[in-house]
């Protein structure tokens, strides 16, 4: 069982790699390539998402899908076209890995309802 959800991390976390990926992309192409590189990145990103949500709560794969994409997105802006992070940006990153890190470990249990 741990095994699966570490597989479904991995999974979210390539999902929010990809979604980042798809934003660098239409950056970095003209505006005639730009849409196939970001459908392709797009397409993978839905495909990790949906094997993360086969692991995971559907909660703990889109925070920590959200999460991946913000802070590499944040990432790849300030090192690859230099636009500023300024400390509040690291401040709500820090909150967001927080927020991540507790949702991971908390344990999300089925509801069963009686009639």
């Amino acid at each position: 069982m741990e095994s699966n959800k570490k597989k479904g991390y991995t999974w979210a976390i390539s999902a929010g790699v990809n979604a980042a990926f798809a934003a660098i992309s239409a950056k970095f192409f003209s505006s005639q390539l730009k849409y196939a590189p970001v459908i392709f990145f797009n397409v993978i990103m839905w495909g990790c998402y949906v094997n993360s949500m086969k692991a995971l709560s559907s909660l703990q794969a889109t925070v920590t899908n959200f999460a991946t994409n913000f802070l590499f997105s944040g990432l790849a802006g300030f090192f690859l076209f230099e636009e500023a992070l300024p400390a509040k940006w690291f401040a709500g990153a820090a909150l967001i890995v927080i927020g991540v890190i507790i949702l991971s470990k908390s344990s999300i249990e089925k509801k069963t309802h009686t009639s």
